[in-house]
């Protein structure tokens, strides 16, 4: 990872400054037939690749131990936000000043030849330097919810796949959003959505990077922990169109939940899924403790909600609603949040890509108040015991869970990493707590070497499944479509 300073979360006025024009590019031809802002690409991009699993840059990160106090994390700060008026021509460069700017280049390159690139990082072992900082806001109420039953329903048969294909390049380079122009977001992954309006889908992203980004992974300078940006299209077969992303700073999405950016106390904070209820949005994510693990795995400090009350500008994190890694094995580290009926259904995993799935549910009234969660154990719905005690309701090896209801079906789905088969797969069941169908691929390594992800568009009916996937050998984000059978 890239390392810079990070945003805090606590509110400033939004401000509309207009985009500086690139006149070279004013001319240039978009899609035929596009007619939303962002639709590209133009006529003078070339048509976007897959990165060789041969790296022209292979950045070597080298943990180096270095002995800290940890004072805890910094008090939050305002934020800076802007709101850009891009150009009407998805292909006119807003700031060309910024973007235009060419990325100097190594001998090795020249030559045609991979340039290796040995980066230390330290690798920190803190001692506690003082008591957390107190909460900014009373603790909820502690409830206790009954024990309800919960029993499970009769599997349904696997899905079965058809068709399967790349839609569109959605950041990044040659992308139909072209955000390394628009928002000097040149490498990112997950690509999260939910319905955050009617008519409207917000995106989270994970780690991002800008100018010098070189593939594999989020190598590269001005490092964010993740952005959002809000999409409107509903012609899915020529992408899913970024209309708008939130921004600090003209041409740059912003950071929305900020990290500590520190090896082994807290390298970044991801995304894992977004809902809202009513005028208030909801993010699940994850604390990174550090990615320096076992090949596969990865450690989190704990699990935990944030939400925002400005539809997406600024977040908070609560200081409550979070789930604690004890001893690296807590469940809910990784989170899915899907709110139906009068509840909010949260499925889970451990850190990494290898644990089962467990399950609760919260009435969507207490989402920020842990102690109302009920979980799934073995044909109940029950607080006792908390997370520790729920049942698995599909078995390992699972990872980058997304989990949707699909009301033109009434089915549930889900589509996760499988580890085992090297593919995303997809289940389907009649309730949340399953049974669940068998898994089927939609796509394997075979198909995207290095492949993760597998977030599923709500706008996705019936036959037609859209979802995201992103490569470490890419390190950005792809719009999919599968059909179910």
């Amino acid at each position: 990872m890239a390392v810079t300073g990070a945003a805090a979360l606590t509110w400033v006025a939004v401000t509309a400054v207009p985009a500086t024009a690139d006149s070279e590019n004013d001319s240039a031809a978009t899609t035929p037939g596009a007619s939303v802002a962002g639709i590209g690409p133009c006529a003078a991009d070339p048509a976007p690749v897959h990165q060789s699993l041969v790296p022209k840059t292979l950045e070597v990160p080298v943990p180096y131990p270095v002995p800290t106090i940890d004072p805890g994390p910094p008090k939050p700060t305002a934020p800076q936000r802007i709101r850009m008026d891009l150009p009407a021509d998805p292909c006119t460069n807003p700031c060309p000043d910024l973007t235009d700017v060419p990325e100097p280049e190594s001998l090795l390159s020249r030559l045609g030849l991979p340039e290796l690139r040995i980066n230390p990082q330290p690798f920190y072992f803190a001692i506690p330097g003082g008591p957390p900082p107190a909460p900014a806001q009373p603790a909820p109420p502690n409830l206790r919810p009954p024990t309800d039953a919960a029993p499970r329903v009769a599997a349904r048969p696997a899905p079965r796949i058809g068709d399967v294909h790349e839609v569109a390049k959605e950041t990044g380079a040659d992308s139909i959003n072209r955000t390394d122009k628009r928002w000097q977001v040149y490498g990112t992954d997950l690509g999260i959505m939910w319905e955050s309006a009617p008519g409207e889908i917000a995106m989270a992203f994970g780690d991002t990077v800008g100018r010098g980004f070189h593939p594999p992974g989020g190598m590269g300078g001005d490092w964010r922990s993740n952005l959002i940006a809000f999409s409107s299209n509903r012609d899915l077969q020529r992408g899913m169109v970024i209309d708008r992303m939130v921004t600090d700073t003209r041409c740059h999405a912003a950071e929305v939940l900020d990290s500590r950016k520190a090896d082994n106390i807290e390298i970044t904070t991801i995304p894992t899924s977004g809902f809202a209820l009513g005028n208030r949005q909801y993010l699940s994510y994850m604390s990174i403790r550090t990615w320096n693990s076992i090949p596969g795995t990865f450690y989190t400090n704990y699990g935990g909600i944030a939400y925002s009350d400005d539809h997406g500008e600024t977040w908070t994190k609560d200081p409550y609603a979070h789930w604690d890694n004890i001893f690296g094995l807590a469940n809910f580290q990784v989170g899915a949040m899907v709110p139906h009926g009068d509840y909010v259904y949260l499925f889970g995993t451990p850190n990494t890509r290898l644990g089962a799935v467990g399950l609760a549910r919260v009435p969507a009234d207490q989402v920020l108040n842990p102690t109302a969660y009920q979980y799934w154990s073995n044909g109940d719905w029950t607080p006792v015991g908390g997370a520790a005690a729920a049942t698995p309701i599909v078995d390992a090896p699972a990872g980058e869970l997304s989990v949707r209801f699909d009301a033109s079906r009434d089915v549930w789905q889900m589509s996760y990493l499988d580890t085992a088969q090297a593919a995303i797969v997809v289940r389907e069941s009649d309730a949340p707590q399953g049974e669940w169908s068998a898994g089927t691929p939609t796509v394997t390594v075979a198909d995207f070497p290095e492949l993760y992800g597998g977030f599923i568009h709500p706008w996705s009916s019936g036959p037609d499944l859209w979802f995201t996937i992103s490569t470490w050998s890419d390190y950005n984000v792809y719009l999919m479509h599968a059909t179910v059978q």
